[in-house]
């Protein structure tokens, strides 16, 4: 059986169409491998067609962990569901889908903003993971019908397996009041190949925002999702054998909105400020939890070059004494104990 692996189907972050003349990365996604089991984590911008082209395969997708509703985690949803079920039989147990509930209130208006903004649907603003997919397969309903109908394709509703994530109450969260209340890790889903665990990380205004650890018998890795620096995510990476972090370069943030001309530019300030990490600080982060290695992923800016991203993980990794990846997409990386190293 193969060692148990991460294939990095697009590092990318950001809600944007990234402009690069050479390597541009795909939306964030990452595949989570184990034996013939393929597992995944968010289904960024391009992540169903990554997937094929890292040689994976529905019949094989164990299942879907999002860790958040932004778009640039979720907009293939739709395309995994849609072109996904072509890989299917009406005979395939469902495939679970996993991620964050119903917010169940707005988030506050920024500061910033001049007039209050019009919320988006009012009539559900906040839906979570269940209502998503349920809304997107709603939306293509002429689409799947004829397939249905005219083709006797299975539908989606029956080939996947929706679950909001109920987060144990005695935590104590709240959207707006304690989206990130200190918490231990918590078991989310369990199979025979691996234990699913999940806590909630820092990154306002989304909440929940999970992060998510995969143990196996031969070793574990743990993803971020986005996120400030937070203990939480320490104790979710404690002595895991790779780390997975997100990592923004705020000298990019102040060249971009450092002398901000609008309301929108002082609020997308604020926002990354309070909402994301730098690698030093994804460094600390792998330090204090004792990971054995840390990749970055879920890149911003997505065209930054990656020599500068590998410059200043060099100097992070220096500082901290951590060993650090930036690896490109469609890149393989093991996670089997004394086994964790980057493959072609």
């Amino acid at each position: 059986m193969a060692t148990p692996h991460i294939v990095t189907l697009g590092t990318a972050g950001g809600p944007r169409w990234w402009k690069s003349a050479e390597s541009p990365r795909f939306g964030i996604s990452t595949a989570v491998v184990v034996g013939d089991r393929s597992y995944l984590v968010d289904v960024g911008l391009g992540a169903g067609r990554q997937f094929s082209r890292a040689g994976l395969v529905m019949e094989q997708l164990g299942g879907v962990f999002l860790t958040h509703l932004h778009s640039d985690h979720t907009t293939d949803l739709a395309n995994l569901a849609l072109f996904g079920m072509f890989g299917l039989t009406s005979g395939t147990a469902p495939i679970p889908i996993l991620g964050p509930g119903d917010r169940g209130a707005l988030p506050l208006t920024s500061p910033r903003a001049a007039t209050a903004p019009r919320p988006i649907a009012p009539h559900l603003p906040t839906p979570g993971t269940r209502d998503m997919f349920r809304l997107l397969i709603e939306a293509y309903a002429t689409d799947l019908n004829d397939r249905v109908l005219d083709a006797l394709r299975p539908s989606p509703v029956d080939l996947f397996d929706v679950r909001d994530i109920v987060i144990p109450p005695h935590f104590g969260y709240h959207p707006n009041n304690a989206p990130t209340p200190e918490m231990a890790p918590f078991t989310v889903f369990e199979d025979d190949r691996v234990r699913v665990e999940a806590t909630l990380v820092e990154h306002p205004p989304i909440a929940p925002a999970f992060g998510y650890r995969f143990t196996t018998d031969e070793g574990s890795v743990a993803i971020s999702g986005d996120t400030a620096k937070t203990a939480n995510m320490v104790r979710l990476a404690e002595d895991v054998d790779l780390l997975l972090h997100e990592a923004i370069s705020f000298d990019w943030v102040e060249d971009t909105y450092g002398n901000p001309q609008s309301d929108t530019a002082r609020a997308s300030y604020d926002h990354h400020h309070k909402s994301h990490t730098s690698v030093i600080e994804a460094a600390e982060v792998a330090a204090e939890a004792g990971a054995r290695a840390l990749a970055l992923h879920h890149l911003v800016p997505g065209n930054l070059d990656t020599a500068d991203w590998r410059r200043a993980a060099a100097r992070a990794a220096a500082i901290s004494n951590t060993s650090m990846l930036v690896p490109d997409d469609l890149q393989r990386i093991a996670f089997a104990r004394g086994a964790t190293q980057l493959a072609g």
